[in-house]
C-alpha cells in the first residue's frame, strides 16, 4: 500500500523520530554510569557492558533488516521494531541488576536495529529521486541531535530525577509512534530471498562470543583457560561464517564486497579506527565525575561540544573531502585525532574549563570529519545493485565497532587501575590517562589501513551519497 498525500508529508517525521529515539540512547547512558553503577552495587567500568550490549545487539540485527521488510511489509516490521524498542525501555527501567539490564539493552537494540534500516527503506520507496536528498537530509537530522542531548539529557535526569527515567521517556513516544505507524507508514513488500539462517547463526554467536571475551577478560572472574578457549571458538565461529558466505547464494554479509579497494579500506579503516575513538565517549564521564567530581549535568555539558561541532561544521566537510581528497583527509585526520585523544591526558584537576571544552570541540570535529569520510569512500566503487549490501557490511561493522570500542576502552583503563579501585579518583585519574595513550597510538597505527588508497579514490563520490550516508 502506498502512502497518501497526508502520509507522506508525515512520513519523515515518524521516521525521524524512530531515529531519534535511536540515536539517543546510544549516549543518554554516558553520564549517568557512575550514578547506576553505584545503584546497582557495581563497579563503574563494569558498566561498560550495558553500552556495549545495545550496539552489538545493533550489529547482529542490522544485517536481517531488510529482508524483514520485504518479508513481512515495513508497516508491520518498523511497528514491531518500535514496539520491541518501547518494551525493552519498559524492561531496563525496572531492572534490579546488571544482568537484566544487559538482558533488556540487547533486547532494546533488537528494536532499534530494525527502525533506523526499515525506516530509510520506506523513506527511499515513498519518495521520488528529485525529493529523495531533501526527505534523507530531513531524517538524518536527529541521528545528530539525539547524539548531542543524550549526555546533558542523562545528567539532568540522574541529577533531579531518577536513573530508571533515562529509559521510561521512551514509552510515551513509542506508544504513540505505534499508533501513527498503523495509521500512516506504507506497506512496502518485495520478493525476497531465502534469509540465510546458518551465516546468523555463525556470525551473531561469533560476535557476540568474542564481545563477551572482552567484557569479562581482566576482570579476573573467568580462569585464563576458560578465556583462550571462548576466544578460539569465537574464532572459528566467525571463519566458519567467512567460509560459508562464499558458498551459499545469498549470504547474510556479502564478503566478496571486500575485493573492492575503497570499499575495503572504508569498512576496516572504520572499525580499527573506532577501536581508538569509539570508547572516548564512556571514559570522559568517567574521568569528569570520577576522577574530578564534576556532577552528571556539568560532565553531560563539558560533553555536548563534540555532537555541537559535528552537527555545526558538518556541512563545510564535503568541500575539505573535495579539497584533499579521501587519501589525504583520513591519513592527516587519524593521526590529528590520536593527538587530541592523547592530550585528553592533560586534563586533571586544576584544568581550565575554557581548555577541555575547546578540546572536545576540536575532537567533535575531527570525528566527525573521519566518520563522514569513511562512510561515503564507502559507497565510492559500489553499483547501484552493491549499495544495499554495501550498506548493510558498513552498519553492521560500524556498530560492531563502537561495541568493541567501549569495551576495549574500559579493558585498557582497568589494566592501569590496580586492585580494581574503580571508585578511587586518583586512581580513576591515572587509569584513564594512562588508557588515553594507548587509544591515541593505536589510533595513530590505523592509519596503516588507509595507506593503500589512492589519491583520486572517491573523486567520483556525489554530494548526494555525503547526505545521505554520513550518519555517525
Amino acid at each position: 500500500m502506498a502512502a497518501g498525500p497526508f502520509s507522506k508529508r508525515l512520513l519523515p517525521w515518524l521516521v525521524a523520530v524512530a531515529f531519534f529515539m535511536e540515536s539517543l540512547d546510544t549516549t543518554i547512558l554516558n553520564t549517568a554510569v557512575p550514578t547506576i553503577a553505584a545503584a546497582l552495587k557495581v563497579a563503574p567500568l563494569s558498566m561498560k557492558a550495558v553500552l556495549s550490549s545495545y550496539t552489538l545487539s545493533l550489529a547482529v540485527f542490522i544485517p536481517i533488516s531488510g529482508w524483514m521488510a520485504d518479508r513481512f511489509g515495513t508497516r508491520r516490521v518498523f511497528a514491531s521494531a518500535i514496539g520491541l524498542f518501547t518494551f525493552g525501555s519498559f524492561l531496563c527501567g525496572i531492572s534490579t541488576n546488571i544482568h537484566m539490564l544487559v538482558a533488556c539493552r540487547v533486547l532494546q537494540g533488537c528494536g532499534g536495529a530494525m527502525m533506523v534500516p526499515v525506516g530509510r527503506l520506506t523513506i527511499v520507496r515513498t519518495f521520488a529521486k528529485s525529493e529523495l536528498i531533501r526527505a534523507m537530509s530531513f531524517v538524518a537530522i536527529p541521528g545528530l541531535v539525539g547524539p548531542m542531548l543524550g549526555p546533558i539529557a542523562g545528567g539532568l535526569i540522574v541529577a533531579y530525577l531518577h536513573w530508571r527515567v533515562i529509559f521510561f521517556v521512551n514509552l510515551p513516544i513509542g506508544i504513540i509512534g505505534l499508533f501513527m505507524v498503523y495509521l500512516h507508514l506504507p506497506d512496502y513488500r518485495e520478493k525476497s530471498n531465502p534469509l540465510d539462517f546458518v551465516g546468523l547463526i555463525l556470525f551473531g554467536s561469533g560476535i557476540a562470543l568474542l564481545s563477551y571475551v572482552l567484557e569479562v577478560f581482566g576482570e579476573h572472574t573467568l580462569g585464563v583457560a576458560a578465556i583462550l578457549t571462548m576466544l578460539a571458538t569465537s574464532i572459528l565461529l566467525l571463519t566458519g561464517y567467512g567460509l560459508h558466505a562464499t558458498k551459499t547464494p545469498f549470504p547474510l554479509l556479502n564478503l566478496s564486497l571486500f575485493r573492492i579497494r575503497t570499499f575495503r579500506a572504508a569498512v576496516s579503516g572504520s572499525f580499527f579506527t573506532r577501536l581508538g575513538i569509539g570508547g572516548i565517549p564512556f571514559i570522559l564521564p568517567l574521568l569528569y565525575q570520577v576522577g574530578l567530581g564534576f556532577t552528571p549535568i556539568q560532565s553531560g555539558l563539558l560533553m555536548m561540544p563534540q555532537a555541537i561541532a559535528a552537527m555545526s561544521l558538518k556541512m563545510t566537510m564535503p568541500r575539505i573531502l573535495t579539497r584533499f581528497g579521501y587519501r589525504g583527509v583520513l591519513i592527516s585526520n587519524t593521526v590529528i585525532l590520536g593527538l587530541l585523544i592523547v592530550l585528553f591526558a592533560a586534563i586533571g584537576i586544576g584544568t581550565p574549563v575554557w581548555l577541555m571544552v575547546t578540546l572536545a570541540f576540536c575532537f567533535g570535529f575531527f570525528s566527525s570529519l573521519q566518520y563522514t569520510s569513511m562512510n561515503t569512500l564507502v559507497y565510492a566503487d559500489v553499483t547501484e545493485q552493491q549499495a544495499s549490501g554495501a550498506s548493510s557490511i558498513a552498519s553492521t561493522m560500524q556498530q560492531m565497532s563502537m561495541s568493541f570500542g567501549v569495551a576495549w576502552a574500559s579493558l585498557v583503563t582497568g589494566f592501569f587501575i590496580p586492585d580494581r579501585l574503580h571508585s578511587n579518583a586518583p586512581q580513576m585519574i591515572h587509569g584513564i590517562h594512562s588508557a588515553v595513550f594507548v587509544l591515541g597510538a593505536i589510533t595513530v597505527l590505523s592509519t596503516i589501513v588507509f595507506r593503500e588508497l589512492k589519491s583520486t579514490d572517491g573523486s567520483t563520490t556525489s554530494q548526494h551519497k555525503i547526505l545521505q550516508h554520513s550518519e555517525t
